[in-house]
This record gives structure tokens, C-alpha cells and sequence, in this order.
């Protein structure tokens, strides 16, 4: 397996001075808890954009122990996350954050990069895409 440089998630810069991803302390708090209730201490957390969604694309997370070298691996408060360079496209400058609310928890994503999002926050558009005379269909959330 090839060595993947990896640096402080606050210094990791793509481009003029926009970082890769930053996360929240809530998402940081609650990454480092499903992974020490999994017992998955040797794995980061893969923050991806796959084709999908009413909006045309769709955020999705896993964890891996495997990274490829082409993949940018950063680091903070003892976690790694993950990104592929496609995805990096689209997810650069992005947040992620963690919610608890009484409707249910779980974590969200603010992306400058989109253009408009489906109302559960999963499933989002950039001006670039091809998603952009899509009219939807098949979303669960109720709204866009």
C-alpha cells in the first residue's frame, strides 16, 4: 500500500487557501464515538459524492481502513477523513456537522459548492452539473 501524506485537518489547503473539509466539534465528538463503539480505531471516516438524489448527486460516509494513493487523507482530533479526488471537486470548502434534534440525529453537510439541495440535506446540485434540469423524483425528505 502507498504512504498518503497526511497533515492537520486546519493547515490542508486545496487551491487558494480553502480547506478540504472542516467538521464541527459535534461531528468531531460523535465520528470518535461510533468509532470506539465499533472498535474501528484503525479507520477514518470516507466523506464521498456519488451520482443519485433528487437533486442529482448524493453525500455519503463509511468507514474504511483502506486508502489509495490517490485519495487526500486529513487529520484531526485523532480522526482521519477521506476524500477521492472526484469527490474533492465537489466537496472542497465543505462543512461537516452533527444534529441532534427531537426529529432525530445525524450528520449534515454545508456545501458552498451547492446550488440548490434536497430539504433532507443529502442529495444537492453544483451550477456545473448536468443535474441542472432535473426536476427530482424519488426523494424522501419531502422537499427540495
Amino acid at each position: 500500500m502507498a504512504e498518503v501524506a497526511q497533515t492537520d485537518l486546519e493547515n490542508v489547503s486545496v487551491g487558494v487557501e480553502t480547506p478540504i473539509l472542516t467538521v464541527t466539534p459535534a461531528a468531531m465528538d460523535k465520528i470518535q464515538e461510533l468509532l470506539a463503539a465499533r472498535d474501528l480505531a484503525d479507520h477514518a471516516l470516507r466523506v464521498f459524492v456519488q451520482g443519485g438524489g433528487c437533486s442529482g448527486l448524493s453525500y455519503g460516509m463509511a468507514f474504511e481502513n483502506q486508502f489509495y494513493p490517490q485519495d487526500n487523507v486529513v487529520e484531526a482530533g485523532g480522526i482521519k477523513l477521506v476524500v477521492d479526488p472526484m469527490s474533492l471537486e465537489y466537496l472542497r470548502g465543505a462543512e461537516i456537522d452533527y444534529v441532534d434534534s427531537l426529529m432525530g440525529g445525524g450528520f449534515a453537510i454545508t456545501n458552498p459548492n451547492a446550488v440548490s439541495s434536497c430539504g433532507c440535506g443529502h442529495s444537492f446540485r453544483t451550477s456545473g452539473s448536468e443535474a441542472d434540469d432535473y426536476s427530482g423524483g424519488g426523494c424522501s425528505c419531502g422537499g427540495h
